[in-house]
């Protein structure tokens, strides 16, 4: 096993200390795991389940949360929200150095926190909670001493596992405003849920809450003796060794399917998920997207439509084309914005358009250009605009050839 520390900016701009733990051979997968409340990447919990993962070929990245282990910032200063920040700083650190996290691990609260995150990591396709609470509110419960005084002066100390923390107002305000049930009703990834029956931190009601609420394919796992926090080395390495087993069905894919195929500069892919009635994935290079149709023409409204993939093209291409002429120019343009809307109008009422009965397609493109530009230089960037290869691609002549693949 190969281990080594990085670190990478979190979301209050301090430098998160982070492990990534690899298997000396091929990686097959990156796993992400987040650690419990007021814990840290170094509890034997998520040094073992990292350690038996690594030796089933995946990487975990295991990291301390913000003003936690060797990490930068105030704890006092964080809360759930925070964390769940941090977790997709995390992942988009794997996204850039590595690869995304095919699968997401989270022990106690960091178990809500994958849950509440999971929607942002559009590569995660399977995610484990252990010993998780359904809600990030229940951690208040053994807040409850402190309560009094954190209402009256905004802050109290707190010990935990004989350590003191500093708890304010706005963390319990935070964990008391979180709602993870349409998160986890809404995941959209494969779910396995492991929870020991006698868990004296995180009863085993809020497994059976996470269950429910989830949508198949789901699993849940029963610790039978474990403790909360896995201190028998057994019980994480068979924790890990399930899991590892359960993600086969869910992260290998065969080589021959389409997600993994070669794709070539310009080429995109976009299959049927299976989960719902029209949700897409999306491939283009190393990316991946979900589309779907709102809710209000069938759809579950689990990612951008159509419609909204031709605008953003439409927009990033303006944006990128103003941007390279303001560069080439020397022009002080500080940061371009653009807003678009499509709709359907009466050809009829429509002065600009060669068609004169049915419907035409219209675009609005509202562009703000921020820093010290002229007019004159703002109507030149106006030109520009209608010359950014997707514009003119709408306004040629388009041909799409299609055919049944073998």
């Amino acid at each position: 096993m190969h281990s080594e520390k990085i670190t990478f900016p979190g979301s209050h701009d301090d430098a998160l200390a982070a492990r990534l733990d690899r298997p000396d051979g091929a990686v097959r997968a990156y796993a992400l795991f987040a650690h419990c409340f007021t814990c840290s990447k170094d509890t034997l919990a998520a040094a073992r389940i990292a350690e038996a993962l690594v030796a089933h070929g995946f990487a975990v990245l295991r990291f301390d949360f913000t003003g936690l282990g060797g990490s930068g910032g105030d704890f006092a200063n964080t809360d759930f929200s925070s964390n769940v920040a941090d977790l997709l700083k995390a992942a988009g650190h794997l996204r850039a150095q590595y690869e995304a996290p095919s699968l997401l691990i989270g022990h106690s609260l960091g178990g809500a926190a994958v849950l509440a995150a999971a929607a942002g990591i559009p590569e995660a396709r399977a995610v484990a909670t252990i010993g998780a609470p359904a809600e990030p509110a229940h951690v208040a419960s053994h807040l409850e001493a402190a309560r009094p005084e954190i209402e009256a002066r905004g802050v109290a100390e707190v010990k935990i596992a004989g350590r003191s923390f500093c708890i304010r107002k706005e963390f319990l305000d935070d964990i008391e405003g979180q709602k993870l049930r349409e998160a986890t009703a809404g995941l959209r990834k494969a779910l396995i849920v492991f929870h020991a029956p006698q868990d004296e931190v995180v009863g085993i009601k809020n497994a059976e809450t996470i269950f429910k609420a989830a949508k198949h394919p789901k699993s849940f796992v029963s610790l039978d003796s474990a403790d909360h926090m896995l201190g028998r080395k057994e019980d994480a390495h068979w924790v890990a060794g399930v899991l590892a087993s359960w993600a086969d069905r869910y992260i290998d894919i065969d080589e021959s399917e389409a997600p993994h195929t070669a794709l070539g500069e310009g080429e995109v892919i976009v299959e049927e998920t299976g989960e719902g009635r029209f949700a897409q994935r999306v491939r283009a290079g190393r990316h991946e997207l979900t589309a779907d149709e709102p809710k209000s023409v069938g759809g579950d409204d689990s990612g951008p439509g159509p419609y909204d993939y031709l605008l953003a093209g439409l927009g990033a291409c303006t944006s990128m084309t103003i941007r390279m002429y303001a560069e080439r120019k020397e022009w002080p343009l500080e940061r371009v914005s653009v807003r678009l809307r499509h709709k359907k109008i009466h050809a009829e009422d429509c002065a600009e358009c060669e068609t004169r009965e049915g419907r035409v397609d219209w675009i609005d493109r509202d562009i703000t250009l921020a820093g010290p530009l002229d007019q004159a230089q703002k109507d030149r960037l106006l030109e520009i605009a209608d010359k950014c290869p997707v514009h003119k691609t709408l306004h040629a002549e388009t041909i799409v050839a299609s055919r049944i693949a073998s």
